[in-house]
């Protein structure tokens, strides 16, 4: 457009209105294009209120019934072992068998040293036969009586030191084969076929363990046996127990408890409880890693929620509230025992409240979200795959006119 004279001014005026209103038009343009984010999409399960078991945990270790102790009870070299390690034994079983020759001589000479005594003692109690008689016809003094008599109560004495020696021998003797005293499984010989072994030893031969049933001890602390006992008052409560591997896995038998120790270890403030275990098979055995969970108590009413519902930060809990109006509070909450994949609440949760369990970490206090239930996940709409050859349908057509 072309001004002349006096309406130059008018057409300068009018070229920045129109540049103006254009960029005012493109500005509310731009203003229109910019979206709104949806607020996220997050998973949400209802609180869960019942009544739920209360269960106690114990580190625990296992040992034998019995544990014996096989030792040497006479000197002597190692000639046999009798045995394969690791394999049940019997009371009286044969493990091992000591040199028995020196022995077997001791016993021999012991015999002869009895067998003089009584030759000894027959002949005297044959002289006190002839002078008691002799005695009472005033032919022998009343001192040639007290002799013989003396002679024969010493030579009596001296055969029964003689027969406590060769029992001695015996018994010896028969410590050269060195047998099992109880039933139960054999351990490693810790002593070699040509050792030197006897009293004198500090290392056992071997150790036999009684293992069906099994042993396990539980270190529980003073408060806790000071509860437990104040609760049962000296009734006995027969508690069924179960005992968790080391791998996980919950031996398939339960347990009862057995005994307390008499005293607490002044080193550790726990006092030391047993507990008995069938072992069919003897699958367990002595020093094994376990743990003891029994049910303490039923908590009525408990609220629960899924443990992945629960931030833990710095020992500290919270979960993540949606309220009715779709908006996050994120609250500090008191957890307590773990039932199964669930925490108990005891604090900081209302019964029918809806907490976040899939999307806590993209929430805010106070902040909207779009919650589904837990699991549940949207539909996606299924369209048939365009092919640049595919012929429009009839409505397309339609639409194209």
């Amino acid at each position: 457009m072309a001004c002349k004279g006096r309406v130059t001014g008018f057409c300068y005026v009018s070229v920045l209105m129109t540049v103006g209103a254009t960029l005012l038009l493109s500005g509310c343009k731009k203003g229109q294009g910019r979206e709104v984010p949806p607020p996220p999409t997050v998973e949400v399960v209802e609180v869960i209120r019942k009544d739920v078991p209360v269960f106690s945990e114990w580190i625990a270790s296992t040992d034998g019934f019995v544990n014996a102790t096989i030792r040497a009870q006479v000197q002597g070299y190692l000639i046999k072992q009798n045995y394969r390690e690791g394999d049940l034994v019997k009371k009286g079983q044969i493990l091992f068998e000591i040199d028995p020759r020196p022995f077997e001589a001791v016993m021999e000479q012991a015999k002869g040293q009895l067998a003089q005594q009584q030759a000894r003692w027959e002949t005297a109690k044959a002289n006190l036969g002839r002078i008691k008689p002799l005695a009472e016809q005033k032919a022998v003094s009343m001192k040639d009586l007290d002799d013989a008599t003396g002679t024969e109560q010493a030579t009596r004495a001296g055969v029964i030191a003689a027969q406590a020696v060769v029992d001695k021998a015996q018994v010896d003797l028969g410590f050269t084969k060195i047998t099992s005293p109880i039933d139960g499984i054999s351990g490693i010989a810790k002593a070699q076929i040509g050792n030197l072994v006897g009293p004198g030893s500090i290392e056992e031969l071997t150790t036999v363990s009684t293992v069906d049933p099994i042993k396990v001890y539980i270190p529980m602390s003073e408060q806790e046996y000071l509860r437990d006992a104040q609760r049962s008052r000296g009734r006995t409560q027969q508690v069924p127990l179960d005992l968790i591997l080391a791998d996980g896995s919950i031996h398939p038998h339960k347990g009862a408890l057995a005994f307390a120790d008499r005293q607490v270890d002044i080193r550790t403030g726990t006092i030391k409880i047993a507990a008995l275990f069938p072992n069919p098979g003897n699958i367990l055995r002595p020093g094994q890693f376990a743990r003891i969970r029994a049910q303490s108590k039923i908590k009525k009413g408990a609220l629960l929620v899924p443990q992945r519902a629960v931030t833990e930060l710095q020992g500290s809990y919270q979960v993540a509230v949606v309220g009715s109006d779709n908006k996050v509070d994120i609250r500090p909450v008191k957890v307590t025992e773990r039932v199964d994949n669930l925490w108990v609440i005891d604090e900081g949760l209302k019964p029918s409240e809806k907490v976040i369990v899939e999307g806590v970490q993209k929430v805010k206090q106070d902040m909207a979200v779009n919650p589904m239930p837990y699991g549940a996940q949207p539909q996606a709409k299924i369209e048939a795959p365009s092919t640049p050859n595919a012929k429009p349908s009839a409505q397309a057509k339609t639409k194209k006119r």
